[in-house]
């Protein structure tokens, strides 16, 4: 068997970068077998170098991974590794060469329904900026070289561009072209940069590991590394359509789940006989007009539904239990609370360890820990806030918690000891070989409310009105 210092692992991107990965190692014979869209294996073993294994994980895990050590190389996208870097700029992340494969690019951009149509607009404007996006570091930091007056970043798990112009003033992120930007309703303000598909390693892992054999393969793989980054010229903003204008009209605004519980969430509102045209098929528009005149309907991520409706760019919105707990454990005193317990997409958070570790129950895990069978204990997770209020509560004394964007069972049990996360049937533990010792919490959708809307008398009787259409859909 390798020693873990003369083997190297390798983490593979899922998404936007697998497709042309897979077939960039493919060409230069290093092919996974099992690397491609449709693979449920997180662990991938080359049949070429018995001394290479690789791990599909979500780009933006990728740098900070193989930053911290988990990971000897990487591929993931340059606006992941600038994130980093924007913050940690001594990280243990070196950039080895961008690929000869890219996708798309990172823009700053406004509302074209909004008043800030030029860079010149940006700088000069006198009141608070809100700026939402995914790269809250290259967010800060380029408010910073723009010398913004005042500023304040909104920090979302994706969907940026549906926030201008009713939540925010500017949102940076990732696109295909200035196309798919003007078809969101979008004015692209600048270019920040291309995204190239880098290789990265740990800088201490090019030190101490002969990697010689597994570059080499890379050689004639490499792009020029040329960054583009062009200001766009934009010399006329959109009058307000008249659709827009309805929807910012109307009094109540409600945010609806998009991704897996938008099906669910489909079918309540069919029951309840509440209308939202286009929220059912495929559709490009965010913004949506209910069947009364009052509400008007945005779809966003639920992870993001608490932090908005607190905000008050919502009135009420359909996210998950889940997700309310994550933002109340940080934020204990926010306007945000549970109206409706809507019934589906019923989940348990859990905490899960990997069956060769010899604990059964948190009792054990909290003594394991204080014997020194594992210290710090390595926690995965999502729910950030849950795993931190879950392990102080129990009194696991040296624990550090490593923030994840999703699958986060991957990284059980080679870069995590515990895993905070949520299971419909526990099936997908179950194959990766982990066992759970906690249910946490248990989480199905719900509606909830800004409690300062429901100080307002004409808000609240729509609100209440809304609550009881739902309510009397649960089956």
């Amino acid at each position: 068997m390798e020693s873990r210092s003369s083997s190297i692992r390798f983490a593979l991107p899922k998404g936007r970068f697998l497709s042309p990965t897979s077939a960039l190692l493919d060409s230069i014979g290093m092919a996974f077998d099992e690397y491609t869209s449709k693979t449920r294996q997180y662990r991938l073993v080359s049949s070429r170098f018995g001394h290479l294994s690789a791990k599909i994980l979500q780009e933006k895990d990728i740098s900070v991974h193989v930053s911290v050590g988990n990971y000897d190389l990487g591929i993931c996208g340059e606006d992941w590794v600038r994130e980093l870097k924007s913050r940690y700029r001594s990280a243990a992340l070196v950039e080895i060469a961008p690929l000869k494969y890219r996708e798309g690019a990172v823009y700053l951009a406004s509302s074209a329904y909004a008043d800030l149509g030029s860079l010149a607009a940006v700088s000069a404007c006198e009141r608070t900026l809100h700026i939402v996006s995914e790269y809250e570091n290259i967010a800060t930091a380029l408010a910073a070289e723009l010398r913004l007056r005042r500023f304040r970043i909104f920090p979302v798990w994706g969907g940026a561009g549906a926030y201008p112009p009713e939540s925010a003033d500017l949102v940076i992120l990732w696109a295909r072209s200035e196309r798919d930007l003007i078809s969101q309703g979008l004015v692209p303000l600048k270019k920040l940069f291309d995204v190239n598909a880098v290789l990265v390693a740990n800088a201490d892992s090019m030190s101490r590991k002969n990697m010689s054999d597994v570059l080499a393969c890379f050689d004639g793989s490499f792009g020029t590394g040329v960054q583009q980054e062009v200001e766009t010229a934009v010399t006329q903003l959109r009058p307000p359509d008249e659709r827009l204008v309805e929807w910012q009209s109307r009094e109540i605004r409600m945010a609806l789940p998009d991704g897996h519980q938008k099906t669910p969430a489909v079918e309540l509102l069919e029951r309840a006989g509440l209308d939202v045209p286009g929220y059912a098929g495929k559709t490009g528009e965010r913004r949506l007009l209910a069947g009364p005149d009052w509400l008007a309907v945005k779809m966003v991520r639920p992870q993001d539904m608490p932090l908005q409706v607190a905000s008050g760019h919502f009135d009420v919105a359909v996210t998950g239990q889940d997700w309310l707990k994550e933002h109340l454990c940080s934020f204990p005193e926010s306007p945000v609370k549970q109206l409706v317990d809507l019934g589906f997409g019923q989940v348990r958070v859990v905490a899960a360890l990997s069956e060769d570790i010899p604990v059964n129950n948190t009792e054990e895990l909290r003594d394991y820990v204080s014997r020194g069978g594992v210290r710090p204990l390595r926690v995965a997770s999502e729910y950030t806030n849950i795993a931190d209020r879950y392990l102080r509560d129990n009194h696991i004394g040296a624990y550090k918690i490593m923030p994840t964007w999703g699958a986060s069972e991957a990284f059980l049990p080679d870069d995590a000891d515990l895993l905070v996360d949520n299971t419909q049937t526990g099936k997908t533990l179950v194959d990766n070989r982990l066992k759970i010792i906690e249910v946490i919490l248990r989480s199905s959708a719900c509606l909830v409310v800004n409690t300062d809307s429901l100080n307002v008398p004409s808000k609240r009787e729509k609100i209440e009105a809304l609550a009881a259409m739902l309510a009397g859909a649960v089956e």
